[in-house]
């Protein structure tokens, strides 16, 4: 049986222009270098793109803080890039609780390090 991704056919796309740029630049640069010329990519295919928003974080309907994303997609996805040896569980731990206090149910980490890795977080709990 096959199973449908969150924003699969969106999510395509964007890890596809993530091998482009890293294949275009090669491994070794700034996280900043790898976020500009992702955000170039995206948007030249057509993507709306937000760069460094700044998100605010609810508690109990509260505003209680803010946190600020490399990458909002569309207004559905958050990404962050990281230029590292190895993605951390603490990337995705962070990425878990940003989505969770925020409107938005998907996030990716993109990291640009010596070969693309991705990994896909996922908020199941419904935001009020």
């Amino acid at each position: 049986m096959e199973t449908k991704l969150l924003y699969g056919d969106i999510t395509e796309k964007i890890i596809g222009s993530a091998f482009e740029v890293h294949n275009a630049l090669g491994k070794g640069l700034t996280e900043k270098t790898y976020q500009h010329a992702l955000i170039v990519k995206l948007r030249n295919i057509g993507f709306e793109v937000e760069e460094e928003k700044r998100l605010p974080l609810y508690f109990e309907n509260v505003e209680v803080g803010h946190q600020r994303e490399d990458i909002v997609l569309e207004e559905k996805i958050i990404i962050e890039t990281k230029a590292v040896r190895k993605i951390s569980p603490q990337f995705a731990q962070k990425l878990l609780s940003t989505l969770r206090n925020t409107k938005y149910q998907l996030g990716l980490i993109i990291n640009f390090g010596d070969s693309v890795q991705i990994e896909r977080v996922i908020n199941s709990v419904q935001n009020k």
